[in-house]
């Protein structure tokens, strides 16, 4: 997170103005409201959460480790997972406060998921009791990624097996004071476009229906069916989003505002998202995904060519699917090797959505459908082609404003 987009995102607490509020707390008042737990009346209790600085920190690293670490072995970036660490808040009763976060040993790919049951368990007992001396909050939440390649639509989003696992939380957690949370990060995203790309949620209990047809997460109404598979996953109508705030204190503050001052500019002035390593490294591929993309499409008829598989955007933690459309999934990869497993497991799981390549079963007539593609995949190559632009735009003026400073 680069420092101006943390001073801009930064809040101070809902309804206190000290900006050192989110890190101290009233105990009795905390353990008066774990008590009366409101949030097990109202499935859409909490609104909000506030994260801190090191806690995003860590949740970026961690994430964009895993990155790292399936790219250099040749294959997909890897999805990770982590605790998240905090409270509810007293002051502000629907907001949750994250504090601080744990990596798991977990690493997932596309089929499998590579840890021991065994040892994450003991893993999370053996830090649990450790903190138990040292910090006063408790495990509320936990946090994953979904490092699927860039599209026009965030990949933070809860799947059938997201909404299972945090549901199991919340039963186990909810009722005794100790309200759990989801964070979903999208790693790829956050490199391009330069900041952190991540939501949290919360899960509706099973027995809930939404009183409001075809409402997202986000609050937002979707009336296309294949719209709201490609923005939220095939159970968007189980959980609602809760808007995200960071905090920080007063001395981190002062210190962040410094740096900028008298070293930060530097770096904003000397370096471009477009010219990162990463960013070099990925231009590539996104062009040519999108390029195999459309030329599976026929203009004039308007239908799609042939299948492009599911690729990375059927990448599961553990054994899980996203429940995206094919369409969306189709972006990451264009067809890559195992896309046929994916399919058929996404099948199996009765997660896979309705897609037109498979015989119009959605209802949606092939001419129309294939529009619809071609309009997404054109949608893709202006958000390449916008931020290309805006790099060199940055560049040009970072050249022309240095080269006048030299020549004066």
């Amino acid at each position: 997170m680069t420092a101006a987009a943390a001073t801009s995102n930064t809040s101070s607490t809902g309804g206190a103005d000290d900006p050192n509020a989110r890190y101290t707390f009233n105990d009795a008042a905390l353990t008066a409201l774990r008590k009366s737990s409101p949030w097990k009346d109202d499935p859409s209790y909490f609104q909000s959460t506030a994260i801190s600085p090191s806690a995003v920190m860590k949740m970026m690293t961690h994430c964009h480790s895993g990155v790292e670490k399936g790219v250099k072995k040749g294959g997909n970036p890897i999805e990770v997972m982590g605790l998240l660490l905090g409270r509810p808040d007293p002051n502000t009763p629907k907001t949750l406060v994250v504090t601080d976060v744990f990596p798991l040993p977990i690493e997932g790919f596309e089929t499998r998921v590579i840890a021991d049951d065994g040892d994450v368990i003991n893993h999370m007992i053996a830090l649990g009791e450790s903190l138990e001396t040292t910090r006063k909050e408790k495990f509320m939440g936990w946090y994953h990624s979904h490092p699927f390649d860039v599209g026009i639509h965030s990949h933070c989003f809860l799947s059938q097996t997201d909404i299972s696992t945090q549901l199991q939380w919340q039963r186990a957690e909810d009722p005794h004071g100790n309200p759990f949370l989801a964070i979903v990060v999208d790693p790829l995203r956050s490199l391009a476009k330069g900041h952190p790309e991540l939501k949290a949620f919360r899960a509706y209990p099973p027995e809930y229906t939404n009183p409001i047809p075809n409402q997202c997460p986000d609050g937002s109404i979707i009336h296309e069916e294949q719209l709201r598979l490609e923005k939220w996953g095939s159970c968007s109508s189980a959980y609602y989003e809760l808007e995200v705030e960071y905090f920080m204190s007063t001395g981190a503050r002062n210190v962040l505002s410094l740096l900028n001052r008298n070293f930060l500019w530097m770096r904003a002035l000397g370096s471009s998202a477009m010219c990162e390593k990463e960013a070099r490294g990925r231009y590539p591929e996104r062009v040519e995904k999108v390029a195999k993309k459309i030329s599976k499409l026929d203009p004039q008829s308007g239908s799609g060519g042939g299948g492009g598989g599911d690729g990375p955007g059927g990448m599961m933690m553990g054994s899980h699917h996203r429940g995206r459309s094919k369409a969306t999934s189709s972006s990451g990869s264009g067809g890559a090797g195992g896309a046929g497993t994916t399919a058929s497991l996404e099948e199996k799981m009765g997660n896979k959505p309705p897609s037109s390549a498979e015989g119009g079963s959605s209802g949606i007539p092939k001419e129309e459908n294939g529009r619809d593609e071609l309009g997404k995949a054109c949608q893709e190559v202006v958000e390449i082609t916008t931020e290309k632009l805006v790099g060199n735009i940055a560049q040009m003026t970072k050249k022309d404003l240095f080269s006048h400073v030299a020549s004066s």
